[in-house]
């Protein structure tokens, strides 16, 4: 298993929008982040900085190749084109990034 974590900004207009869609997120996302060996998935919200905070626990053994199939799940997609507006990625992020990934410096068990 190896931990992920991830940043992005969130609009203050979306900020109910975006709590209220999470709430009932649709059984088919719940069920391909699922079938991409994700879990313990949780989403932050820091205001008023209005930044989202992403973990998650990865238990496959191709992470780009798990990523991949959940980009090109239809409806993924449909969920992501709901959710990305309401998000302000960072600046800072790599290239190819939509929320920007962290480095974990500490853990413990």
């Amino acid at each position: 298993m190896k931990r992920y974590g991830a940043v992005i900004g969130i609009k203050p207009e979306a900020i109910a929008e975006y709590k209220r869609i999470h709430a009932a997120v649709w059984p088919d996302v719940l069920k391909q982040i699922k079938a991409s060996k994700i879990s313990n998935y949780s989403i932050y919200l820091k205001e008023p900085e209005n930044l989202m905070f992403a973990y998650y626990e990865y238990h496959g053994t191709d992470h780009e190749a798990d990523m991949a199939a959940m980009a090109a799940d239809p409806r993924t997609q449909e969920w992501w084109a709901v959710c990305m507006p309401m998000q302000a990625p960072l600046g800072t992020r790599k290239e190819g990034e939509w929320w920007a990934g962290m480095e974990e410096v500490f853990h413990l068990d």
